[in-house]
């Protein structure tokens, strides 16, 4: 909580409205049992942790960095966000449904590049853990799946030349930070091990949906992972201030459902889920919920949360023409 900026969007607001929903519609440990396991007794990441995908440098600068915070409350440490630093970087709450996890942390973490923070991010959060999870149990393949809006870089190239782990990020095109380009595949070793496909303005659940089918299910099936980590950004939501896609509470209800499916076909159900963008704190908190509905196997609620009319048509031969492109890129 003591990391905040007044009037920033990544601000400490933003999980305390998920716990509230989660809390309102009978979603937590309080009313469904053991259905719903909260960890609070959670080991923070180490240095030697952090490093597994950080930089030293970076990593001692922003010990120094957080020795001024302390000094002058609040510091910017990168301009692009901005990104800032305070005292208290994060602290984490992990709800889970064996052997499905939403790890409810903040700040987001798939914009922070190997040397340093980018983008309202500080560490690689999803990064971190795909090592922890590769050295600490042995779960060698692992699958990332990125939905955020915007395009997951730092993820992207801490792993680029990586043939263990795949990662996949739908983004909208031309959104920041301007990576993700459809033909940025990996390199060296790591090359096929990387798939960007950058939706067009407009997107929603239609186009989410073939993507899911056409291209997620089969890169996963073919990479055969041993885990599946979740980038869960929920501003793809139409009201969200920071892009123009047109995901609703119920594209975020069957993407939920849907991976869990996967892990559970693909990899025993190890899927863990971590929260990355969404600035709408009404959208973000109801599209959490529905991604928690999903994994109790409750009904969506999502027809009373969203509203049609504030739809509009979706550029799906422009999307199928996106698909294609990737299909041949990556011989699927």
């Amino acid at each position: 909580m003591g990391h905040n900026k007044e009037s920033h969007p990544e601000c400490n607001s933003r999980v305390p409205a998920i716990l509230t929903a989660l809390e309102k519609l009978k979603l937590t440990s309080k009313f469904r049992g053991l259905d719903v396991v909260e960890i609070q007794n959670f080991r923070p990441a180490t240095t030697d942790d952090i490093a597994s995908v950080h930089a030293g440098p970076y990593i001692s600068g922003l010990e120094k960095a957080m020795d001024q915070a302390s000094e002058k409350g609040l510091i910017f440490i990168e301009g692009s966000g901005p990104t800032y630093a305070t005292a208290t970087v994060a602290a984490s709450k992990v709800s889970q449904d064996p052997p499905v996890a939403f790890a409810l942390i903040r700040p987001p973490g798939h914009h922070a590049v190997p040397k340093g923070p980018m983008g309202f991010c500080v560490f690689g959060n999803i990064a971190i853990a795909a090592r922890y999870a590769q050295r600490m149990h042995g779960l060698k393949r692992v699958f990332i799946i990125d939905f955020d809006v915007h395009h997951g870089n730092g993820t992207n190239d801490a792993f680029y030349d990586d043939p263990d782990i795949f990662f996949l990020s739908t983004h909208q095109a031309g959104s920041y930070p301007g990576t993700g380009k459809i033909d940025q595949i990996g390199s060296g070793s790591g090359e096929g091990s990387t798939l960007n496909l950058p939706l067009p303005g407009g997107s929603g659940d239609t186009a989410m949906r073939k993507v899911f089918d056409e291209v997620i299910v089969p890169c996963a099936q073919r990479f055969n992972p041993d885990i599946i980590l979740v980038s869960a950004g929920y501003d793809a939501h139409l009201l969200d201030p920071l892009a123009s896609l047109q995901f609703t509470t119920g594209t975020y209800y069957k993407l939920a459902s849907h991976i869990k499916q996967l892990a559970k076909d693909l990899c025993g159900g190890r899927c863990v889920f971590f929260l990355e963008g969404g600035y709408n704190l009404t959208s973000l908190s109801n599209s959490v919920a529905e991604s928690f509905r999903a994994f109790l196997g409750d009904r969506s609620l999502a027809a009373e949360l969203d509203d049609p009319n504030y739809l509009h048509e979706e550029p799906l031969n422009k999307v199928k023409q996106i698909i294609e492109k990737v299909k041949h890129i990556h011989s699927f």
